[in-house]
């Protein structure tokens, strides 16, 4: 009887570097997410080390490399990533004004949209435009996994600033009420910036994100 493939795992890589925009600089450190088997993988959020994220990869073939979002922290090390792979890389149309301010004599490769699914191992990831960090925030979900990466739109403790171009507070709530917070309870949330955390103990503290405002 042949063999199947295992199912895909999430891999994890921290990496550090900065995160400049408006003319400021700071010192951030990043999750770089993998999802694969020991074939097949998808990078979710290049960021800072290309080099580090191509030597945890190995030798499996990248099918994807997705962008959540276009500021410089998540994309710094798309175009190197993608050379090294061979990999296209997926950034969603709306964010393509901030790829340029890091990459101006590169594009992506493909266009992510909202209701895109993207195959690696058998597994479907589904694309959810969830805007308001950016224009073209984008949440990959994972029903097989009960994961889903929301980049800089969901951390734990609440959504993601807005306090700076192309930003806007009103819209990352409506995407999270509408996109992230109908999802189920127990999926876990693999965010672009420091811990994960669950749907279910974010849905409750909506309210207070609101009432705190950006």
């Amino acid at each position: 009887m042949r063999q199947l493939p295992p199912e895909p795992e999430i891999e994890q890589l921290v990496t550090a570097g900065t995160f400049s925009l408006d003319g400021g600089t700071w010192e951030v450190e990043n999750n770089v997410w993998i999802i694969a088997n020991e074939y097949d993988a998808v990078v979710i959020d290049p960021a800072h080390d290309a080099e580090a994220i191509a030597a945890r990869i190995g030798d499996r073939n990248v099918v994807a490399i997705i962008c959540t979002h276009a500021h410089d922290d998540h994309v710094s090390a798309a175009p190197a990533l993608a050379a090294l792979t061979g990999a296209p890389i997926h950034l969603h149309p709306d964010d393509l004004p901030l790829w340029k301010q890091t990459h101006p004599g590169d594009s992506p490769d493909e266009e992510l949209r909202d209701g895109q699914r993207i195959v690696v191992g058998g597994l479907y990831l589904h694309i959810r435009h969830t805007p308001g960090h950016t224009p073209g925030g984008v949440s990959v979900y994972v029903p097989a996994l009960e994961a889903v990466f929301t980049g800089d739109t969901l951390f734990q403790g609440g959504p993601g600033a807005t306090d700076k171009s192309f930003s806007d507070f009103p819209t990352i709530i409506r995407s999270i009420e509408e996109r992230l917070l109908t999802l189920p309870p127990e999926t876990v949330v693999h965010t672009g910036h420091g811990p994960t955390t669950t749907i279910g103990a974010e849905a409750p503290q909506l309210g207070e994100w609101v009432a705190r405002g950006h």
